[in-house]
């Protein structure tokens, strides 16, 4: 399922978010979402750490993960899944749909 951006606002602008960067944005629901910019496709998952709630935001992009910053677990940016521990659970993921240069998500897929 993709975002309606005729009738969703965008959550940013694709250059705030350049290739190898991570920002952290409000989602239309006012839930907090991280996107992370892989190689010039954006991917947005939640913004808290399903182990202790750090804010992913101030994390590491690497690749396609995130790693946490309190306790390193990482997690994939296309599934939301957990790889590394302490973390077992994933994040939940939003699908993105970029338009010109306005970034805009769609309805939460997953549990995380």
């Amino acid at each position: 399922m993709s975002a309606e951006p005729e009738s969703t606002p965008g959550v940013a602008r694709l250059t705030d978010v350049p290739p190898g960067e991570l920002l952290a944005v409000t989602a239309p629901d006012g839930t907090r979402v991280l996107l992370a910019n892989v190689d010039g496709e954006v991917h947005a998952v939640a913004n808290e750490c399903s182990h202790e709630f750090a804010p992913l935001e101030d994390g590491e992009l690497e690749d396609d993960t995130v790693v946490c910053p309190w306790h390193f677990s990482r997690f994939c940016l296309r599934s939301g899944k957990a790889l590394d521990m302490p973390a077992v659970d994933p994040v939940a993921t939003y699908p993105v749909t970029v338009i010109g240069d306005e970034v805009f998500l769609g309805p939460r897929r997953g549990d995380g």
